[in-house]
């Protein structure tokens, strides 16, 4: 974006009709970009906002902690491959009152020790499933993690084109009031020396206080779109944020499209979400066979050591841990006969849920397909629209010019001079949405065949 500034010198020597005709043409002459104060401490441009936010993010550090917890399940699953390893003990204290019909007073107190082991050496083939399934979870976590960055990515790129547009249309509507301004004094000055009606100059003021009042608003979406980009960021304070204003030529908006099919493609191969849905897919399979495990026996060992001490006995305590220390060895089969259609049951939800997997990777498909063919139209229309506007603007600022002329000569009237003036902000207003609306669009398309977000 090139900045052309019109200075007007104005000397003695310059009459009264040329000084009104320069100050009402700056208006078509302005471009309205503005370049950002490069020297300015808190400046961002989109790759630092970008690279902050995948740093900051809230929702991003949620992703990953999920990611942190399926890993954890991982080991889990692993971990159950091998036996486990307890020990126990037991004391207690007992007092008989009646012996033999006689009182007295027995206490007792004993004590018993276990060491116990147990090892499950096959049920069905299920923890080795389980563990290659909780895999896959591990890397759709991972895909959700890209997800929410490429979320917010976008998200970022959306707001930050959204506070150049609106950057660019407040400095266009500021030159616009200075215009306004310029074109009342002067009118007041013509009406002074009778040239122009009351109703005239009322009708200019009023066209000068529409024009603040059209700044003003301007002024609050830019402020509500910077706290946008604030809150994006995970930033905190009430300083306002500074943004770099990059340089667009036209040639970038007019740039070709890529096919519609071609991005699609690079996005079918890239996207996360399309990755991490074709994986619960796989997973979703995988579950059928977890499920079908319960049909199979179960195998498992089992072991053990154990001793344990009475107050009634005569031996001492060390003896008696010696002479009453045991092992034990054991296996457990375990065959499902009847379990009220439960593992069927399970075994069906699985196919059910199996099949609701593909149907959700296909509409993972479609909504990405018409993701891209939203964008590529947008970016279509923005283009076509930019052209358009161009040439708008340049035969509303030639109408303007001849009817300003004509105005000060007598031969328009007011309201007709304010018909040219709004139509040139007009057709400014709808070169600045067409062409953020192309870039933002263009930027997106790159986004989806894997290119970064650049400005």
């Amino acid at each position: 974006m090139n900045i052309r500034i019109v200075n007007f010198v104005v000397t003695k020597k310059i009459n009264m009709r040329k000084k009104w005709f320069l100050a009402s043409l700056a208006i078509i002459l302005i471009n309205t970009p503005i370049q950002a104060q490069q020297d300015t401490i808190y400046a961002w441009d989109l790759e630092s906002c970008i690279e902050y936010a995948l740093r900051e993010n809230i929702q991003i550090k949620r992703s990953r902690i999920a990611f942190e917890e399926s890993r954890e399940d991982t080991k889990t699953a692993e971990a159950a491959l091998f036996p486990d390893l307890s020990f126990s003990t037991s004391q207690s204290y007992s007092n008989q009152p009646w012996i033999d019909g006689n009182t007295g007073d027995r206490n007792t107190y004993s004590g018993s020790y276990g060491l116990n082991t147990s090892w499950t050496v096959y049920n069905g083939g299920r923890r080795l499933q389980t563990i290659d399934q909780q895999k896959i979870q591990d890397r759709i976590a991972l895909f959700n993690i890209a997800q929410t960055e490429n979320t917010i990515e976008e998200a970022i790129a959306q707001a930050y084109i959204q506070i150049l547009y609106a950057y660019e249309s407040v400095m266009t509507i500021e030159n616009t009031v200075e215009v306004s301004l310029a074109q009342v004094e002067r009118a007041r000055q013509l009406f002074e020396i009778g040239i122009l009606a009351r109703s005239d100059v009322a009708q200019l003021e009023a066209q000068y206080s529409n024009d603040k009042y059209s700044l003003i608003s301007a002024q609050t979406a830019l402020r509500s779109y910077k706290l946008q980009l604030k809150q994006l960021l995970e930033l905190q304070g009430e300083e306002d944020i500074e943004v770099v204003i990059p340089e667009i030529d036209d040639s970038e908006i007019l740039i070709p499209l890529p096919s519609k099919t071609d991005v699609y493609a690079a996005a079918l191969a890239l996207r996360p979400e399309i990755q991490g849905s074709l994986l619960s897919v796989e997973s979703s399979h995988m579950s059928i066979g977890i499920a079908r495990s319960a049909y199979m026996p179960t195998i498992s060992l089992s072991a053990g050591l154990g001793t344990g001490h009475n107050t009634t006995s005569d031996f001492s305590f060390t003896n008696q841990i010696k002479n009453r220390w045991n092992e034990s060895i054991g296996v457990t089969l375990s065959l499902p006969i009847f379990n009220n259609r439960q593992t069927k049951s399970a075994v069906n939800k699985a196919k059910l849920a199996y099949e609701d997997s593909k149907l959700s990777y296909l509409n993972e498909q479609k909504n990405l397909y018409s993701t891209v063919e939203n964008l590529w139209l947008d970016a279509t229309a923005a283009q076509e629209r930019f052209v358009a506007a161009l040439e708008k603007l340049n035969s509303s600022k030639i109408s303007y010019e001849l009817v300003s002329e004509q105005f000060d000569v007598g031969l328009r009237n007011t309201v007709e001079l304010l018909i040219e003036m709004n139509n040139v902000l007009s057709a400014q207003q709808e070169v600045l949405q067409a062409k953020y609306s192309a870039v933002l669009n263009i930027q997106l398309l790159r986004f989806y065949q894997g290119e970064n977000i650049e400005l």
